[in-house]
């Protein structure tokens, strides 16, 4: 039998895992993905069914969900077993920071607060607001941001627009819109061209190794490189498009960029200092 709100719900990927602890609806969630760590209790409280990619089907009909909630076509295979299996899904395909905040108000939505999730979602664009008019009068540095080294992939749509909202200018906004992956591959020549200011890394699934973006062919002549402006920022903050990247990513941006002043010699920062917390 479909309940509304739903009871029991399935989340696959982590943002919606911490949105709804956020808005206080954490007792609906009956099992997680793996890379489930927001908030930290999360690991103790919820059982883990799927990885990213890869679910355990069986594991996910045993619960009992009356909710799966997933994430973009790489999590439709498993959409598809889920809804022939008679489980109702919701898939959502956000790519960019207004659909981030569209996330939390349309799952707010569904599991019938929508009234919380609008103060939720409207908090996060007030402190990103505000944070923009801070550095509105500032030159925007620019930036590179690499989410991926083999092939170099530049950052997607809501890691642009925060960039824009901390002082930054992406050197490769055009491509961010691109959904896929493969479709924001750069070459080394292309960032070399940008001469990006300050680069910022985050490799899903490894840490980021400074020293071989800095040894990389003709990196030497780049700004970034040539002034140790390469920072990391961990995956679980920034590669996930919902509340940790609205706050804690952003602030990791921010704390990149701020130690960045105009003018005059730029300030020396620690190479692959992993900027940012777990809340």
């Amino acid at each position: 039998m479909r309940r509304f709100p739903p009871e029991r719900i399935v989340c696959l990927t982590e943002e919606t895992v911490e949105t709804l602890y956020l808005l206080g609806e954490e007792d609906r969630i009956v099992g997680v993905s793996g890379y489930a760590v927001r908030p930290p209790r999360v690991r103790k409280e919820k059982p883990r069914v799927s990885a990213f990619t890869s679910a355990d089907i069986p594991k996910i009909l045993a619960l009992a969900p009356d909710l799966v909630l997933a994430f973009s076509d790489l999590q439709a295979d498993i959409v598809a077993d889920l809804a022939r299996a008679g489980v109702a899904v919701h898939l959502f395909n956000q790519r960019d920071l207004a659909g981030c905040l569209a996330m939390v108000r349309t799952l707010g939505a569904l599991v019938g607060v929508p009234e919380r999730a609008e103060t939720l979602a409207a908090g996060f664009e007030a402190r990103l607001a505000e944070a923009a008019r801070a550095v509105a009068d500032r030159p925007p540095l620019r930036v590179y941001f690499e989410e991926w080294d083999a092939p170099m992939i530049s950052g997607i749509g809501w890691v642009s627009d925060l960039i824009a909202r901390a002082g930054g200018q992406d050197v490769f906004s055009d491509l961010s819109r691109q959904q896929a992956a493969k479709d924001r591959i750069v070459t080394p020549e292309q960032v070399i061209a940008a001469a990006p200011e300050v680069i910022l890394a985050s490799w899903c699934g490894k840490r980021v190794n400074i020293d071989r973006i800095r040894a990389r062919p003709g990196f030497s002549a780049i700004p970034a490189v040539r002034d140790g402006r390469i920072h990391e920022i961990k995956a679980p903050l920034i590669l996930q498009p919902g509340p940790a990247a609205l706050t804690d990513g952003f602030d990791a941006i921010q704390a990149c960029l701020g130690q960045l002043p105009r003018g005059g010699p730029g300030s020396q920062v620690t190479d692959g200092a992993r900027i940012g917390r777990m809340s």
